[in-house]
């Protein structure tokens, strides 16, 4: 059954004081942020009629295009960071809403973001388990003007080392990274204690043409999509794609540099980084040589709209294999905000081809979509397709040593707000999810497993940029 079948059946452990420990740092962050400075952001959309219309927006220099500045109002942390921020350099659409505490202090503004989900998730089918569990982080974010541009400095934390039950959250056909020296399967690892720790400077060359360059102890290079815990199209679902391993996997990347070139609405950047994951020890950093590489073309036609296109060599990421990877993905993001919530969809492509020892292709098709209707509710759906070449790491299973499979994945839940308030949000949700597979699984999984979660979300109040 390979490590993830054996750790379902002896380990049972319910990580109860991580989570109260999640719980208590989340509930100390406002008031460490302080009373919100309610100059400085709004929490609902302003009137139509107050917003610039895209094309003045387009006319003026990037610096200048902030809603807030224009009507004299404290400009928002990010106002001078290209168009959308997303995770690491990535752009999100520009009207996608945060959710965050807020405050100025002196020349900087101060950002906090944070989410927590705790809840009880039960993994169908004859490799399943069920188990108590909490994913979260915690994100700070300051940024000040220094010469003729913008600094930004960000840190990000998790508790998963301590939330998570052994050997990563149960997840049917998930697959990445190692426990006890073995692959893990069927599980989703945990993330680092430290997941960014990084600064980032944008300087205008001219009227339309930026220049910045980002680079951490911890931080993301320009290989992949927006990471899904930063999606507005994934903000509700508590799951990790499948096709992590295949997207958005470098979110955590201990040692990399960055710069790139925006030019209106079009930016070109290029990154140096460590290729491996981070191992087993969750607390420490990972660090080696930037001997990988990463190249992005994204491109943003309106406040609703970005694409991106990339293309990088990942030096033996994975600690059990002598593979490099070459990796492509690209991302298509729709956000429509609505006068009563917000609809966000994302489209996602990644492929990785394994270089050296084994050569092969997978490939991983995702589309996802969350609707907030009559502010309060949340409903969403993540369908997905993906080739999985590391389900018998042992070489157990059919077809022998890294036989591939094309498994789909097809999620469908929603969240209901029970708080909504300038403190923050409190819902409860439920989801579940079904597969396809081909039928020579069907005596290592079942011949139809479906999984389930319920859970609690606890994040910060909902703020339009």
């Amino acid at each position: 059954m390979g490590v993830g079948g054996m750790e379902t059946m002896t380990s049972r452990a319910i990580p109860i004081r991580g989570i109260l420990l999640a719980l208590l740092l989340l509930l100390a962050v406002p008031a460490a942020v302080g009373q919100h400075d309610h100059s400085s952001h709004q929490s609902e959309p302003a009137p139509a009629a107050q917003q610039p219309s895209s094309e003045e927006r387009s006319s003026r220099p990037m610096r200048d295009q902030d809603p807030h500045a224009a009507h004299g109002e404290r400009q928002q942390p990010g106002a001078n960071l290209e168009l959308g921020f997303g995770s690491g350099t990535a752009w999100l659409p520009q009207s996608s809403p945060s959710y965050m505490w807020m405050k100025s202090y002196r020349d900087w503004n101060v950002m906090t973001h944070a989410n927590l989900v705790i809840g009880f998730n039960k993994q169908g089918g004859l490799r399943g388990a069920g188990k108590l569990q909490s994913q979260n982080w915690l994100m700070l974010m300051q940024d000040r003007k220094l010469g003729s541009g913008t600094l930004q400095l960000r840190q990000m934390f998790t508790a998963e080392p301590l939330t998570t039950p052994r050997p990563g959250f149960p997840q049917l056909f998930q697959t990445g990274e190692t426990y006890r020296g073995k692959a893990l399967v069927d599980h989703q690892h945990p993330h680092d204690l430290i997941g960014e720790l990084s600064a980032r400077y944008v300087v205008p060359v001219s009227e339309n043409l930026q220049w910045s360059i980002y680079g951490g102890l911890a931080g993301e290079p320009a290989v992949g999509p927006v990471t899904f815990m930063h999606r507005g199209s994934a903000l509700e679902i508590p799951d990790a794609p499948l096709s992590h391993h295949l997207q958005d996997s470098t979110h955590i990347t201990f040692g990399v540099i960055t710069t790139g070139l925006t030019y209106k609405r079009v930016k070109v950047e290029g990154s140096v980084f460590n290729g491996r994951e981070p191992d087993e020890e969750r607390t420490n950093f990972d660090f080696g040589a930037l001997d990988s590489w990463a190249g992005r073309v994204s491109f943003a036609p309106g406040r609703n709209w970005t694409a991106s296109y990339a293309y990088g060599f990942l030096r033996k990421p994975e600690a059990l294999e002598d593979n490099n990877i070459v990796r492509q993905t690209a991302m298509l993001s729709y956000n429509r905000p609505l006068a009563a919530g917000n609809w966000a969809t994302s489209l996602v492509w990644g492929r990785n081809r394994k270089t050296g020892h084994a050569d092969s292709v997978q490939n991983s098709y995702l589309v996802e979509t969350t609707l907030n209707f009559a502010q309060k509710n949340y409903a969403y759906t993540r369908l997905e397709l993906v080739d999985k070449d590391e389900l018998f790491p042992e070489g157990d299973g059919p077809g022998g040593h890294h036989a591939s499979f094309r498994i789909g994945g097809y999620t469908f839940g929603g969240v209901r707000d029970i708080v909504q308030s300038s403190a923050g949000q409190v819902g409860i949700g439920a989801e579940v999810t079904f597969y396809s597979k081909p039928d020579v699984l069907d005596s290592y999984y079942g011949k139809r497993p479906v999984s389930f979660q319920i859970f609690v979300r606890l994040r910060p109040p909902k703020m339009t940029h």
